[in-house]
This record gives structure tokens, C-alpha cells and sequence, in this order.
């Protein structure tokens, strides 16, 4: 996710009105007494953003100090649970189907999906009563089409097998493992299936497909727009402009649109697409924004275009700034991750621009650019290559 993860850490990335983290907590918030968050890399911006409840329920911290796996990281709640639990990623966009599906099955479970190709994932097999027989990791074979999901109800026996449980190859605890191991002493696991959304957000990407596929379950009402929209402002579909944001004269909004407090947008701006404008963020005059993420305090001077994008916290785009999205060849657009180019699979990708990162004006962004925290480009600059933090 880097550079948008430098000075943030992934589960507080911003989907839709909410974070990550926050819409995890949703899907299960009627079905469970309290949440323990594993914090690992700046969990102090976690509890610091959460707080010690979430929707009257209780919220407990405890810290994976290094990184182990996922075995690892629940080992690390045993101190603050001695009831039945689920176990969901941070990063991942699942509807409410799921963690329920998990809650109603008897003892421990998997959630698991069908999926028309299994090859890449760990692929689940059943006996005949339709409970786990084994998990399989991205096999050539795959003896069903149900890919794990990654979402887990446990029972606290679970941290004993945990304790048992070996590295792996490559050096973490895997609760694959743990699983293998219950299966061996004759636990009986359910599969739970499930058929609704499931999004790794894993890349800055995915990060606007998560914002899409949040943003499409809005609907247009009157009640969504509470801030302040000027005469001259013209909105249409699913718009929410949030209390504290203001919409100048001759600003023209497509949604689904999602407009957070203290924003101001105008006067003449086009946003369309599904673009979240975060709080306190700015867009100026003649300023175009498709589909893309602006976080908090950032600001699109006047004169600009941002397409298929993401701007970090307080990134500022120099007046005239223009962002390309898409290739001369029609391609798909590359993304470098973690030192290889990658396919993203998208036509139209603009730019992912880490916090704080400024571009003089006139600046021209190439398509699939990465530009890293606190970077800055000088007027005029004609960007093609990733300008990073060290």
C-alpha cells in the first residue's frame, strides 16, 4: 500500500465515510459483546482514531510487537478472551452475511467462497457431512472450487493448538497450521459459506474498488446533504455532503459522491465518479475529480484534473496539475509493488500520492505514478517515474 501506508497504517485507510477498520467493526457490531484489535505498525494512530469503544461496544488493544503471522497475531488476544470469538482481517470489505454465517455455525468454522478458479487462494475440502476435511494452499488440483476467505470462529482451545503450532517455510505461524492440527485431534470445524462481497484491500487499487463498491450502496436522499450547497450547485445521484462541507456556485456533482465535513468544493468544480472528497479537504475553481480518494486536508488547486487517484493526508496539487489515467495504448496500467511491476488490471489508473506530498504548478502526472510522503515535483515538471520516500 506504501507510499499511502508511510505515516498510516493500512486498516485506517479511508472506504467510503468510514475507515477499514471501522467497517469491519460494522459488519459484526450486532452479534458480538466487544472487539480486540491485534495493533501492529503505528497502532497508536488506531487507538488514538478508535478510542476505547465503538457503537457501545468495548474496545480492547493488544500489540503483535513483530509481525508472525496470522497464528501468531491471535495468540496475542488469549489474555483478554475466555469466550467464543470470530477472527477477521482489518484490510478486508465483507457485507454483514459473513461474520453471522460464522456466529451461527456450531463451535469452530471457516468462512469459505466459491470461486470459479481456486488455483490462487487456500482451497477448503469437506467430508461428507459438509464439514472441513482439509485446507489446501493454491494447488495445481484443487479438490473443490471453495477458497477460504480468511474469516475464522474459534473456540479459546484454539490458543493451545496455536501454542503447538510450527513455523512455516517462510517463518511465520500460520493459522492454516493451527487448523490442520485441530482437524488431526478430531475437532469438528463447519464451513460456513458465504456469497457476498470479498475484497482483500491489499493495494492502493483495490482501494478505490473498496471505495466503489461502498459508495454504490448509497442512495440519493434529501436528508444526506447537510452542509452548506450555494445556488448554482447542481447534484445528481447518490450525494452525501456532510455537515461543516460546503459546496460552491457552479460546482456540478455525479454521484455516488461523498462530500466529508469541513470539505470545501468550488466555485466550478466537477466531481463525478465514486470520489470521496475527505474532511477539510479542498477543490478549487475549475478543478475536475473522477473516482478517486482526496483524504483529509487535501487540496486540488484550481485548474486541475485527478482521475482514477488517491491522495494521501494534506497532499497539495499545485494549480494546473493534471493527472493522466490512462495509456496511449490501452493497456492496462502498471503499478510498481514492492519492486515489481505489477498488472493492475485496470484500463484507468491515475496516480497514488503518499501524505503530505506537494507538485508546483503545471505539474503533468503519468499514469500508475507513485509519489512518496512529503516528495515534491517543481513548476512545469512532467512526472513519468515514481518519486518515493526514502
Amino acid at each position: 500500500m506504501r507510499p499511502l501506508t508511510d505515516r498510516r497504517p493500512k486498516p485506517l485507510l479511508p472506504v467510503g465515510d468510514r475507515s477499514l477498520l471501522e467497517r469491519v467493526f460494522d459488519t459484526t457490531v450486532d452479534i458480538v459483546d466487544e472487539f480486540v484489535v491485534v495493533t501492529g505498525y503505528r497502532g497508536e494512530a488506531i487507538r488514538e482514531k478508535i478510542g476505547e469503544s465503538y457503537r457501545d461496544r468495548p474496545v480492547h488493544y493488544v500489540e503483535q510487537v513483530e509481525a508472525l503471522g496470522t497464528a501468531h497475531a491471535v495468540a496475542q488476544a488469549e489474555p483478554v478472551i475466555d469466550d467464543d470469538f470470530l477472527v477477521l482481517n482489518g484490510d478486508v470489505v465483507v457485507d454483514a452475511s459473513l461474520p453471522r454465517a460464522l456466529a451461527e455455525a456450531e463451535g469452530m468454522a471457516v468462512a469459505a467462497t466459491e470461486v470459479p478458479d481456486p488455483r490462487a487462494y487456500g482451497v477448503l475440502s469437506t467430508t461428507d457431512d459438509g464439514s472441513l476435511a482439509g485446507i489446501v494452499e493454491k494447488p495445481d488440483d484443487p479438490p473443490t472450487n471453495l477458497a477460504n476467505v480468511g474469516c475464522y470462529a474459534f473456540e479459546p482451545a484454539v490458543f493451545e493448538y496455536i501454542d503447538r503450532t510450527p513455523k512455516s517455510e517462510r517463518g511465520e505461524y500460520e493459522i492454516t497450521t493451527t487448523i490442520e492440527l485441530l482437524l488431526d485431534n478430531n475437532y469438528r470445524i463447519d464451513v460456513a459459506p458465504y456469497e457476498g462481497t470479498w475484497l482483500d484491500v491489499g493495494r492502493p487499487w483495490e482501494l478505490l474498488e473498496a471505495n466503489g463498491l461502498a459508495l454504490a450502496e448509497f442512495e440519493e436522499s434529501d436528508e444526506a446533504v447537510a452542509g452548506t450547497v450555494e445556488e448554482g450547485v447542481h447534484l445528481h445521484g447518490p450525494v452525501v455532503v456532510e455537515a461543516g462541507a460546503r459546496l460552491q456556485s457552479g460546482t456540478y456533482v455525479e454521484g455516488p459522491a461523498v462530500i466529508r465535513e469541513g470539505a470545501e468544493v468550488g466555485p466550478n468544480a466537477y466531481i463525478r465518479g465514486s470520489t470521496v472528497i475527505g474532511p477539510d479537504a479542498h477543490v478549487g475553481h475549475g478543478v475536475e475529480i473522477k473516482n478517486s480518494v482526496l483524504m483529509d486536508d487535501a487540496s486540488v488547486g484550481h485548474l486541475s484534473y485527478v482521475g482514477d487517484s488517491v491522495l494521501g493526508r494534506g497532499v497539495n496539487f499545485g494549480a494546473g496539475t493534471n493527472v493522466a489515467n490512462l495509456r496511449h495504448d490501452d493497456a492496462n496500467v502498471r503499478l510498481t509493488v514492492k519492486g515489481n511491476r505489477v498488472d493492475t488490471g485496470r484500463r484507468k489508473l491515475g496516480v497514488i500520492v503518499g501524505n503530505g506530498a506537494k507538485t508546483g504548478i503545471n505539474t503533468s502526472l503519468n499514469a500508475g505514478l507513485r509519489i512518496g510522503a512529503g516528495e515534491t515535483t517543481g513548476p512545469g515538471e512532467v512526472l513519468t517515474r515514481d518519486r518515493l520516500s526514502d
